[in-house]
């Protein structure tokens, strides 16, 4: 099991790199960055600066998507990011949820995303591929990038798992993440692709206390931000297309999203979320819990569990995971 954290962007340079030397030296394997230029500070330029102060954790937008940028810019500036870090970048792809409405525009279609993830893997490898029509090569770079695409419907499953190196899961229920799984293991298998190569990455808000109370009030905003993709899912599928019941019931009485306080712990759309969600999307409570549920995900084909460190106390969270939570991860730990 591999562990990563993710910024947002919002909390300033000094102590964002702190957090990542710390997290570092705690064991973390990943630091990942929400891509939402118009809401937070440029994730790139974190990157780049991160990766001069450390030695051995991977970076990586999560997660970037096709329309915000020319293809061939998003290739470059990965590419770019692999020297500075001795290779140590990957991607995730998404549709464009927050990016894109932030602006006033749609995300990009299924389609759009895996040929995207075809072209940037492509270039970055140093080999041509057409960007808006042009054959386009970055004769310097011979970088082969992992890429993850994030994905909650069968149809964007089915597109990582015929584009993904892994897969992107943003919450932390067991019973939902092996749903998601076994269709991005299914499409992976009908592309004639090797499956044991394939990665997961699940995501979600941690909090460690015995304040079950205070666990909930610092995490309550994750579901409200999954439940924008869940109904779009709905919406599309309505209430068919095989999405468990377990995954559409919450928004039931959800009455819109205010993008300008996008994974926000003190927005004012939350009012819709029950502690069970809260529960079941995070990992809570005090730190025998989270050693459990994280045990939970592994079985069910989760590689890595990545925190969305931002939630308060960040330094506490990365001090708790990395004396109690990643030894009992390592390969030589007694199970």
């Amino acid at each position: 099991m591999e562990f990563g954290i993710t910024f947002k962007g919002d909390i300033g340079p000094e102590r964002t790199l702190n957090l990542i030397k710390q997290a570092e030296a705690a064991g973390f394997d990943y630091v990942w960055f929400f891509d939402s230029h118009v809401l937070w500070q440029d994730c790139y330029a974190y990157m780049a600066a991160a990766s001069q102060h450390t030695k051995r954790v991977r970076f990586g937008p999560f997660v970037t998507n096709p329309a915000i940028r020319d293809w061939s810019v998003t290739a470059s500036m990965h590419a770019t990011l692999a020297i500075l870090s001795g290779g140590r970048i990957d991607m995730g792809v998404g549709r464009g949820d927050s990016s894109q409405r932030m602006l006033g525009r749609k995300p990009v279609t299924y389609a759009e995303m895996g040929e995207f993830v075809e072209t940037v893997r492509k270039l970055t490898r140093g080999q041509e591929a057409p960007v808006e029509g042009y054959p386009t090569t970055l004769t310097w770079s011979h970088y082969d990038m992992p890429i993850w695409i994030a994905a909650y419907g069968p149809l964007a499953l089915k597109t990582a798992g015929q584009h993904g190196d892994g897969l992107i899961i943003q919450l932390a229920d067991p019973f939902l993440c092996n749903w998601f799984i076994t269709q991005f293991r299914d499409a992976a298998t009908d592309a004639g692709r090797d499956i044991s190569k394939l990665r997961v990455c699940a995501a979600a808000p941690v909090f460690v206390s015995d304040d079950m109370a205070k666990c909930r009030a610092q995490t309550r905003w994750f579901p409200a931000m999954v439940g924008n993709h869940v109904a779009d899912l709905v919406e599309k599928y309505h209430t068919g297309g095989g999405i468990p019941q377990a995954l559409t019931d919450y928004i039931a009485g959800r009455k819109g999203y205010d993008y300008r306080h996008h994974a926000d712990k003190d927005a004012d759309h939350l009012d819709f979320i029950t502690n069970d969600v809260i529960d079941s999307f995070g990992v809570l409570g005090p730190i025998e819990k989270h050693i459990e549920k994280i045990r939970e995900l592994e079985s069910t084909g989760v590689t890595q569990f990545n925190i969305y460190l931002m939630c308060g106390e960040e330094e506490h969270i990365v001090e708790q995971y990395g004396k109690h939570v990643l030894p009992a991860f390592q390969k030589s730990a007694v199970r």
